[in-house]
């Protein structure tokens, strides 16, 4: 039934396979899915890998989450809406990506920032403190304080490259992943964060500026990295 993948884009993979067994009804509708664990250890991929996928089958309205139930196969959608062939990089990839331009970005910017550059991280973190409750807002917020260090070493292509990449995550594919694990808790945490980075660039340490934002980034990723709840049920 289940077949393990090589590495190549392997969420898209993993969906691809889900994709067929519900089309040929194999996964009929109304049916529970093999839990994350399980799925991962048939198609020998991480967890990640499969929540990914997953996501990917419930933006085309193929599949439903249900957190602390399990994943449900949906009646066949008449139109199914694919996603674009440009949105083919998964979230944990764009997190990875990120944590090694922006660490090196944030040693920089501690080498060379001025008061005026600490006001500024100073007062994107007081909104933030206040936007907690606001998932919107607070992403506004979150891309500024990243896009404000880019700020910081002077390099338009930086800057513009930062906001760019946090863009991504703009995607309805990450949207949705989003709003399973983003909330005033996680929000909360990314703040505590940002004020351990603005930190070590105001004390001009560029190895504590890259520790930081290394450690933000990859607890971002862990947070996205949380089961959807479900798992086999002793009957299985």
């Amino acid at each position: 039934m289940f077949v393990a993948l090589e590495p190549r884009r392997l969420y898209r993979q993993v969906a691809e396979q889900l994709r067929a067994l519900i089309e040929t009804g194999e996964l009929p509708a109304g049916e529970r899915l093999p839990a994350e664990r399980e799925l991962a250890e048939r198609l020998a991929v991480s967890r990640p890998t499969v929540r990914e996928a997953l996501i990917v089958l419930e933006v085309e309205g193929l599949i439903q989450i249900r957190m602390g139930s399990g994943v449900y196969v949906n009646r066949k959608p008449q139109l199914q809406a694919l996603l674009p062939a440009d949105d083919s990089d998964g979230p944990f990839e764009l997190l990875q990506a990120r944590c090694l331009i922006e660490s090196a970005i944030a040693e920089e910017a501690a080498r060379v920032r001025r008061p005026e550059h600490l006001i500024v991280l100073d007062e994107l973190l007081a909104e933030m403190a206040g936007s907690l409750e606001n998932s919107h807002q607070a992403l506004g917020i979150d891309r500024a304080f990243h896009t404000a260090i880019a700020d910081i070493i002077g390099n338009s292509a930086l800057n513009r490259f930062t906001g760019l990449i946090y863009d991504r995550r703009l995607s309805p594919y990450f949207a949705k992943l989003a709003s399973y694990f983003e909330g005033p808790h996680t929000w909360q945490l990314a703040l505590e964060e940002h004020g351990v980075i603005r930190d070590a660039i105001a004390a001009a340490d560029p190895e504590a500026a890259r520790r930081a934002m290394r450690e933000h980034l990859t607890r971002s990723q862990k947070r996205f990295s949380e089961s959807f709840g479900e798992e086999p049920s002793r009957e299985d």
